[in-house]
């Protein structure tokens, strides 16, 4: 119950964050994708920079898991062609619904009740991927 309760916590602020940040609206997504604007990039910028900073923390001090586990990095394949039809799919997603996963929760909670036909089609866009997943590239 604790942990639930600390990812609960966890999760409404980074909702909180993410709305105040307006990285959630769809007007800065559009701005991005039009190149008129700094703000979006210098987010993610921010989190890949933190990302690769924490990743690296974890990697040199041995960091063990809630449940004690050591986390383990798996090395990835390298195949160029996965990771840009994968990009160009989570793009063309992302352009047309103005949001990407992390936003939709966001913006639902900020009570834009539009934005469930976004959900439920980025629910069955990974139900479908599930479906086909063996007769993709890995």
């Amino acid at each position: 119950m604790k942990r639930t309760a600390a990812y609960l916590f966890i999760g409404i602020f980074f909702g909180i964050v993410m709305y105040k940040s307006e990285a959630a609206s769809w007007f800065r997504i559009y701005e991005m994708f039009q190149f008129e604007s700094f703000h979006m990039y210098g987010i993610i910028g921010s989190a890949l920079f933190l990302g690769v900073l924490g990743v690296f923390l974890i990697k040199k001090n041995n960091v063990k898991s809630f449940y004690g586990e050591p986390i383990k990095f798996t090395p990835k394949d390298k195949s160029f062609s996965r990771y840009m039809y994968g990009g160009i799919i989570f793009g063309l997603g992302w352009a047309l619904a103005g949001s990407c996963p992390g936003p939709i929760y966001t913006l639902i909670g900020a009570g834009y009740v539009s934005i469930l036909v976004v959900l439920v089609g980025a629910l069955g866009g990974t139900f479908l991927y599930g479906l086909v997943r063996k007769k993709l590239p890995h």
